[in-house]
C-alpha cells in the first residue's frame, strides 16, 4: 500500500514534507502543516484535501532532495527498474562497500546492485550505471537495480521493514530515475517470477523468493 501522510502522522517523512514546504520539521502532521499542504496542492493542479499521497508526493518531494546525491542516465536502454532487499534484519545496517565484498565472495564481478538505500536513508551509488548488473536472472541487460538494508522481521520471516528514512529516499530516488527513463517499469524482484498457472499474474505461492517484502509494483504505480 502506497504511504500516505496526513493529519496526526509522525516521523521522519513528514519532516521532509515539512522541509519542502518551509516549515519547521517537528516530524508533527499537524494543523499548519495540513494548511500548507493544502495551499501547496492548490497552486500545484492538485486534489486539495491536505493528505499527501503519491500524487502530491510525486511534487512535493523532489524539491527535497539534495545535491548529495544525483544520478546520470545509463548508456544502456533500460526498461525495467528493479527493488531488491538485502534480506537482512531491521537492525543491521550495510555499506555498499559491505555488499560489493560479499558478492565479490560468491564470484560477482562487483556488486549486483546499482543503488543502495540505507537504514538512514542515504543513497549509495554500487555498480555503475552503465554496467550490467547481477541482480534479476533474464533481466540484467536492460534494467537498474536497487537494493534496500532490510527485508526480515525478528522472526526471520520476510517483512517490510523499511524505515520512513528509506521510503522517502527510494521514492526520491525513483522519481529522479523516472525523469530519465520515463518508460521503465517499476517492480519488485519478486515479480519476475514465473507465472506458474499461466494466468497472466505472478501470485504470491508462485515467488520465488519474497524480495522485496512489500508490493512495489503497486506501490509505486503513480511515479
Amino acid at each position: 500500500m502506497a504511504t500516505i501522510y496526513r493529519l496526526n502522522s509522525r516521523g521522519e517523512g513528514v519532516k521532509a514534507i515539512q522541509r519542502a514546504l518551509n516549515l519547521i520539521p517537528d516530524g508533527i502532521f499537524g494543523k499548519l502543516t495540513e494548511e500548507a499542504v493544502m495551499t501547496y496542492q492548490r497552486e500545484n493542479g492538485l486534489t486539495v484535501d491536505g493528505i499527501v499521497g503519491p500524487a502530491t508526493l510525486a511534487k512535493l518531494l523532489p524539491k527535497a532532495v539534495t545535491s548529495a546525491f544525483s544520478v546520470k542516465k545509463s548508456k544502456r536502454t533500460i526498461t525495467d527498474i528493479v527493488i531488491h532487499c538485502t534480506a537482512s534484519g531491521s537492525n543491521q545496517d550495510y555499506t555498499a562497500d559491505d555488499i560489493r565484498r560479499m558478492h565479490l565472495k560468491r564470484g560477482f564481478a562487483d556488486i549486483g546492485y546499482h543503488y543502495v538505500v540505507r537504514l538512514d536513508g542515504t543513497i549509495e551509488p554500487g555498480r555503475d550505471i552503465d554496467k550490467v548488473g547481477a541482480h534479476v536472472g533474464g533481466h540484467n541487460a536492460h534494467s537498474i537495480g536497487i537494493v534496500y538494508v532490510g527485508g526480515l522481521g525478528a522472526n526471520g520471516k520476510g517483512k517490510d521493514t523499511r524505515t520512513e528514512n528509506q521510503k522517502n529516499a527510494l521514492l526520491n530516488l525513483l522519481l529522479m530515475l523516472r525523469g530519465l527513463y520515463p518508460k521503465a517499469k517499476i517492480s519488485g524482484h519478486r515479480d519476475f517470477s514465473p507465472d506458474l498457472n499461466h494466468n497472466g499474474i505472478v501470485e504470491p505461492f508462485e515467488w520465488i523468493k519474497e524480495c522485496p517484502c512489500f508490493d512495489a509494483k503497486h506501490e509505486y504505480r503513480m511515479v
